[in-house]
């Protein structure tokens, strides 16, 4: 990551876009010292462009179906985040699965927010399995993406209390109410440059994060001195 001037971001959605909002005022609001260069969404009807349009944020479509196979999409992609030179790549809802060659070409810069306590819950309808299986609490997790789903390591994780009679909209509201804040969070300590992947390891002001950020205990008890 480039030390001077702000983080360049590309912000990846399909649907919505609600995180992308979230980050699009934290960035407004200088609570991190980033930018968000170009959003791109592989769904042309996707509400969320409307929003980032309406931020004044640039914005491009390329969907799969356009192109005869997933390596095409995929450079095509790469062709958009390079061109903007995007030190950060940001998956807000965004439902393609990546290969684990695209992945490779920006090892390290791809950060995704995934609505469960990872690594419980991977993939898809996550709110209806926790009620399903009588959770107490669910959450939110954001990791670096590697090519494993889901499966990256985990940068910073939110708690939600589950309640008796719980519905999957209510549970699904309060859990996106802790990734609005998580993720820009995660975004301002890699901003600042604090916090780096290392191969596999998470390095936060240097030292080894030993367990994922988490709102039941202090940094300093999440870290252990590399040695």
């Amino acid at each position: 990551m480039s030390p001077r001037g702000k983080l360049k971001l590309v912000v990846l959605i399909s649907g919505r876009g609600t995180n992308l909002t979230a980050l699009a005022q934290a960035c407004r609001d200088e609570r991190l010292e980033a930018e968000i260069v170009l959003v791109i969404s592989d769904q042309s009807q996707a509400s969320g462009l409307d929003g980032a349009r309406n931020l004044g944020l640039p914005t491009a479509v390329i969907e799969a179906k356009e192109f005869a196979d997933r390596a095409l999409f995929e450079a095509a992609l790469a062709q958009a985040i390079d061109k903007n030179g995007a030190e950060l790549l940001l998956l807000a809802g965004f439902m393609r699965i990546l290969s684990a060659e695209f992945v490779q070409r920006y090892a390290g810069r791809v950060l995704n927010i995934h609505p469960s306590l990872l690594p419980k819950y991977k993939g898809l309808h996550t709110h209806r399995r926790v009620l399903e299986s009588a959770e107490r609490e669910h959450g939110v997790s954001v990791h670096f993406v590697t090519g494993e789903l889901d499966g990256g390591p985990v940068i910073c994780q939110a708690r939600v209390p589950v309640y008796p009679g719980d519905t999957e909209q209510a549970l699904a509201a309060r859990v996106l109410l802790q990734e609005h804040r998580i993720y820009p969070m995660v975004v301002g300590l890699i901003a600042a440059g604090r916090l780096a992947l290392s191969g596999t390891r998470i390095l936060l002001d240097g030292r080894v994060l030993q367990a994922p950020l988490s709102e039941d205990a202090p940094h300093e008890k999440d870290l252990q001195r590399r040695g």
